[in-house]
C-alpha cells in the first residue's frame, strides 16, 4: 500500500497503486465462445453442460463462477436460443450478489478506507432527468423481470439506483489490445477521479484491475491521483460532450482551459512556412499568406468528405477509403489534425488487417507524433504501437529499426505496465530478444 498508518509516501511512475478483483463482471457476448466467461483468458474452452452459453477454462475457473452462474444458468437455458443484452445481463449479476450480502464485501484504496457498493454515486436526480438512459432503464426492467422473475428484483428505487451505479463506475475491461473485451464495477479504483491529463491509468490482467502512476507523485493523496475516463484522442468539446452524457460532470483541468491549435487546424498554404493555420482566418499568422476562398472551400470539402467517411470505418478500417482521404488531406490538413490522425490510424488498422508490412510500416510512422499529442508518451496504446510497429520492422528484416523502436516500447509499457506484466513477459520481451541476438548476428 502507498498509505501507511497515516502517512503519504513518495511514488515513482511505473507504481502499482491500487491492484482490484471485480466487485461483478461480464464478459461482452462478442467473445462468448472465444474467452472464458469467469477469467477472461483465451484459449481451449469448456462449454457449460447447463445453460451451454458459458465457457471456461478449466474446472477451477467453473467452480469459482458457480456462487453467480448458478442462478443465471438455468435462466440462460430457459430463455434460449434468445441472449440476454449485457447490460441486463450485469445488472442481473449485481443483483444476485446483493441478494447474497455483497453489499458488504469492502474494496479498500489504503490501509483503514474502502468502499461498499452503496458508496457508489448514483445520480439519481440525473437519471431521472436524463430520457435516453431512462428509456434504457425501463428496457432492462422488462428484461430482467423476464430473465429473473419479479420476486429476485428489489423495488424500482433500489434498481434504479443500481442502474445508475452500473452505468456511472462500470470500467471497461481491455485485453492487451486495449479493446474493450468485458465491463466491471471495482469498488475500491472508483474513488479515482477523471482528468483529461491523467497523472495515472488503468490496465488489466484478465479480470484484475491495476491503477499505475504514470508520473512521480511526491506526496501521495488519491484526490490528487487522476486516470482518463474516456479517449483522449478527441476535441476538447467531443470529450466534454461524453463526459457530461455519460459521468454527468464536464472536466476542468488544464487541458480543458488551453487553446487547442492543432485538432481542426490547416496546413499553411505557403510551402515555404508549413505551420498551423486557423481556416477562419484571413491570414496565417505564422508568415501572413492570405487564405483564398478556394483554399479555404478545399479545406471544408475535404472535412466534410473525410468526416462521412470515417464514420463509415467506426467498425472496419478500409485501405482504399483511407488513403484516397488522405490523398484528399495532404496539403491541407496540418498533420497533427485530428481527422488526419485517424484516418492514418484506420490506414495503419486496415494494412496490419491485410498484412500490407511495407505499408503498415509506412502509416505506423506516420502515426507516432500524432499518438504523442494527444495520448503522451507514457500511454499504453502509444507504446503498443511502438510494439506492432517494432514486430512488422523485424517481419521486415529492418533489425536495427526494430531494436530501436522495441526499445522505444519497453520504455514506455515498463511504465505503464510493469515488468511483471504479461504482455510483457509474453509479447514484447520475445521480440526484444530476438531483435538484440540478430542484431549480434548481423554486428558478426
Amino acid at each position: 500500500m502507498i498509505i501507511k498508518n497515516g502517512y503519504r509516501h513518495t511514488v515513482r511512475k511505473g507504481t502499482n497503486l491500487l491492484k482490484a478483483q471485480p466487485f461483478s463482471c461480464i464478459l461482452k457476448t462478442v467473445f462468448y465462445t472465444q474467452r472464458c466467461d469467469y477469467c477472461f483468458n483465451n484459449g481451449k474452452l469448456l462449454k457449460c453442460s447447463g445453460c451451454r452459453y458459458a465457457h471456461y477454462c478449466n474446472r477451477d475457473c467453473q467452480r469459482d463462477a458457480w456462487n453467480i452462474h448458478k442462478m443465471e444458468c438455468i435462466n440462460l437455458n430457459r430463455i434460449a436460443p434468445r441472449v440476454i443484452p449485457d447490460a441486463a445481463r450485469l445488472m442481473a449479476r449485481i443483483i444476485v450478489k446483493l441478494n447474497q450480502g455483497g453489499g458488504e464485501e469492502r474494496g479498500y484504496y489504503t490501509d483503514d478506507s474502502y468502499r461498499k457498493f452503496k458508496d457508489l454515486m448514483s445520480h439519481y436526480s440525473d437519471l431521472k432527468q436524463d430520457e435516453t438512459r431512462m428509456e434504457h432503464f425501463t428496457s432492462l426492467c422488462g428484461v430482467l423481470f423476464e430473465f429473473m422473475g419479479k420476486s429476485e428484483l428489489p423495488n424500482p428505487a433500489e434498481l434504479m439506483g443500481i442502474y445508475g451505479r452500473m452505468c456511472v463506475n462500470s470500467f471497461n475491461i481491455l485485453d492487451h489490445d486495449m479493446n474493450s473485451i468485458g465491463v466491471g464495477i471495482y469498488l475500491a479504483p472508483s474513488i479515482i477521479d477523471h482528468s483529461c491529463r491523467p497523472n495515472a491509468l488503468a490496465v488489466f490482467e484478465g479480470t484484475t484491475i491495476i491503477i499505475r502512476a504514470l508520473e512521480d507523485v511526491p506526496r501521495f493523496d488519491w484526490t490528487k491521483i487522476k486516470i482518463s475516463y474516456i479517449d483522449l484522442m478527441n476535441s476538447k468539446d467531443t470529450r466534454q460532450a461524453e463526459l457530461l452524457n455519460t459521468y454527468y460532470f464536464l472536466c476542468d483541468c488544464e487541458k480543458c482551459k488551453e487553446p487547442e491549435p492543432v485538432v481542426e487546424a490547416a496546413l499553411c498554404p505557403e510551402a515555404a512556412c508549413a505551420k498551423t493555420c486557423n481556416i477562419n482566418e484571413k491570414k496565417c499568422i505564422h508568415c501572413g499568406e492570405e487564405i483564398s476562398e478556394d483554399f479555404w472551400k478545399n479545406f471544408e470539402d475535404t472535412r466534410d468528405f473525410t468526416a462521412h467517411h470515417l464514420q463509415d470505418m467506426k467498425t472496419m478500417a478500409y485501405l482504399d477509403i483511407s488513403k484516397m482521404c488522405l490523398k484528399r488531406q495532404k496539403g491541407v490538413f496540418h498533420p497533427l489534425n485530428l481527422q488526419h490522425v485517424r484516418t492514418t490510424e484506420s490506414a495503419f488498422d486496415a494494412a496490419v488487417s491485410l498484412e500490407y508490412w511495407e505499408e503498415a510500416e509506412f502509416y505506423a510512422l506516420q502515426l507516432i507524433p500524432g499518438y504523442l499529442h494527444y495520448y503522451d508518451f507514457a500511454h499504453p496504446l502509444t507504446g503498443l504501437l511502438y510494439l506492432m510497429l517494432g514486430k512488422i520492422q523485424l517481419h521486415l528484416e529492418k533489425i536495427k529499426e526494430a531494436l530501436g523502436t522495441l526499445k522505444t516500447a519497453n520504455s514506455i509499457l515498463l511504465i505503464t505496465h510493469g515488468e511483471k506484466h504479461s504482455l510483457i513477459r509474453e509479447s514484447l520481451r520475445p521480440l526484444l530478444s530476438q531483435a538484440i541476438a540478430e542484431t549480434r548476428g548481423i554486428s558478426n
